[in-house]
């Protein structure tokens, strides 16, 4: 399957932080997972918001995926994340020792939010998988 985009599971309140550092002015940003997880390959990340919105709320340009250590990786691009602190970052990876952090760019918010019922039609896929999920590029254009 080609991996064109990718849709990344994202919490209300960290999409609210996200939006609020947009508008902040700042252009790159750090998506962070616990573990070795998410898209390697990607041209952009459809932001869906779970709970209780169930909808894709943003898109932005994946610009690359890098993990390793927890506190290296924080020290390189803490600065990008949403995170307010290394403490917070600590008690958000949960004791785990690898890290993922998703770098990307030029985040933008969508207008009208695409439902969870349109993803569905559109990828046939009912309920997007915890770690998220590529689709592909006419997915992609249909959806945004």
């Amino acid at each position: 399957m080609e991996r064109y985009a990718f849709i990344i599971l994202n919490i209300e309140k960290f999409w609210n932080r996200l939006c609020n550092r947009n508008r902040a002015g700042k252009t790159v940003h750090v998506f962070v997972r616990r573990g070795l997880v998410g898209p390697k390959n990607a041209k952009l990340l459809l932001f869906y918001v779970t709970h209780p919105h169930k909808e894709i709320r943003g898109v932005g340009e994946f610009i690359e995926r890098i993990t390793g250590d927890t506190t290296d990786l924080w020290k390189t691009y803490g600065h990008e994340s949403l995170l307010r602190s290394y403490e917070e970052y600590m008690d958000f990876m949960q004791g785990r020792r690898k890290a993922t952090f998703i770098r990307f760019k030029n985040l933008r918010e969508l207008s009208t939010p695409i439902r969870a019922n349109v993803i569905s039609q559109v990828t046939g896929i009912r309920r997007i998988p915890r770690m998220g999920k590529y689709i592909t590029k006419e997915m992609a254009h249909q959806l945004i």
